[in-house]
């Protein structure tokens, strides 16, 4: 169900295990269908809606993400007993190497991207992807790889049954999707399917809600930006602020926060979850440390664009959750000098938790999209706030209230659809507006 990447990598891959596939989507011009038709003409396609009784007549039914079983269609054929899987379950039964599994509200794709760094740095033959572009079943190779590492999404934990990583971490946990999910609990069930089987769990010791999903008798590592906690940890060292990994009484420093090019608690933490899983799976510690010296993160992920007339902008248009927007704020540490640039589709989300963060670090907000004014009532009471039509408008609006010294953030605190293709598209849009302006 579903003609987007993973639906039809799902079918390319059924296929040639000799599977008879039928795919559905319930758009009438779906994105796979043409590339469905030329490749595999041998499948049958049914476009426009979910037909409930072929799927009722399923052996088994792989669902892509972004479709929820509560869709009516899909319903019925589980009241009839047919099973319900993902992608991600289909590559479970087939993979064939040690998978390093990644999913959190938060700092997947860059954990995910570094990970695989580390591994290739080692000499290791990795294959990365998951949510993070390339579909799961797209990876399987032979011969086998020494590692994969995906990046894993609610949406595609739901019908996860099977998989068993060697190593799995839950970043953060902080309200999202809740336009798919009843309640914050639901989200928070579908995230802990990740520490499925027997593997070392990697735990986010700053993180309560990620503290109590820890599995009993389990091999766990930890993480924190706290002194006084975890087994890889920043603490001080000879005067300097340092990457650590401590076992027992015995505090061994790894790096100093400097020599790494993006600044920010925010990327310390991802930093040091990649840390715990490269042990976890045996990557040495030199090339995990020199894939973190050479790492200069993702587009669209709190990056740095340009500097006008004294004013830095940067782009964080995959800050689409309220959780993201707030450690993108706090990781910019310019208190009172920040110009925030948000909204869009807010996903049914609580934008109470902003006011704090804006509050305290930012001068004004200047709101797009849908829900600005939902997020425009949360904190209008905190800062002067100012509504835009376009990016450009908005772009243009932050320049005229910044001063040198400030930092204009485009952190959006939601998804990008009412306005935009996605969330690199509205990034590329915020970035060409922003070298548009005047250099002086």
């Amino acid at each position: 169900m579903g003609m987007g990447k993973t639906g039809t990598a799902c079918a390319q891959f059924l296929t040639r295990k000799k599977v008879k596939v039928v795919v559905m989507d319930n758009r009438v011009k779906p994105p796979g269908l043409s590339t469905l038709q030329q490749n595999l003409p041998q499948v049958s396609c049914l476009t426009g809606r979910f037909d409930a009784e072929q799927l009722a007549q399923a052996t088994e039914i792989i669902i892509s993400p972004g479709i929820s079983q509560r869709e009516s269609a899909l319903a019925l054929a589980q009241a009839s007993g047919v099973p319900i899987i993902s992608e991600i379950e289909l590559f479970a039964r087939y993979m064939n190497a040690p998978v390093v599994a990644i999913t959190g509200s938060n700092g997947k794709s860059t954990v995910t991207t570094l990970v695989g760094e580390m591994a290739k740095q080692a000499g290791w033959q990795v294959q990365v992807g998951g949510n993070l572009g390339t579909p799961a079943i797209e990876l399987l190779s032979d011969p086998a790889p020494d590692l994969y590492v995906l990046e894993l999404s609610s949406f595609q934990l739901e019908t996860t049954y099977s998989l068993n990583p060697k190593a799995a971490v839950v970043l953060n946990i902080s309200e999202d999707h809740m336009d798919r999910y009843q309640q914050l609990e639901e989200y928070i069930f579908a995230k802990q399917r990740i520490y499925r089987g027997d593997g070392v769990v990697v735990i986010n010791a700053d993180d309560p809600r990620v503290v109590a999903l820890l599995p009993p008798n389990r091999r766990s590592l930890s993480f924190s930006l706290q002194a006084q906690q975890g087994d890889f940890r920043v603490a001080q060292h000879e005067g300097e602020l340092y990457l650590v990994r401590v076992q027992e009484t015995v505090i061994t420093p790894l790096l100093p926060t400097k020599a790494v090019k993006l600044p920010g608690s925010m990327m310390r933490a991802n930093i040091l979850a990649a840390l715990a899983l490269g042990e976890a799976v045996g990557l040495p510690l030199l090339p995990r440390l020199e894939a973190i010296q050479s790492f200069a993160g993702l587009p669209h992920r709190c990056v740095w664009v340009a500097n006008k007339q004294g004013i830095d902008w940067y782009n964080d248009s995959k800050g689409t959750n309220v959780g993201a927007t707030i450690a993108a704020i706090q990781n910019l540490d310019k208190p009172e000098h920040v110009i925030l640039i948000a909204g869009g589709e807010g996903k049914g989300a609580d934008f109470t938790p902003l006011a704090a963060a804006v509050s305290q670090h930012c001068r004004a907000c200047v709101l797009i999209g849908r829900d600005a004014p939902l997020i425009a009532a949360v904190i209008g009471k905190s800062v002067p706030v100012y509504h835009a039509q376009s990016m450009i408008a908005a772009v243009i609006q932050a320049a005229t209230l910044a001063s040198p010294g400030d930092a204009v953030l485009l952190s959006p605190a939601c998804a990008s659809f009412d306005m935009f293709n996605n969330y690199e598209h509205r990034g590329q849009v915020f970035e060409t507006a922003v070298h548009q302006l005047a250099d002086d």
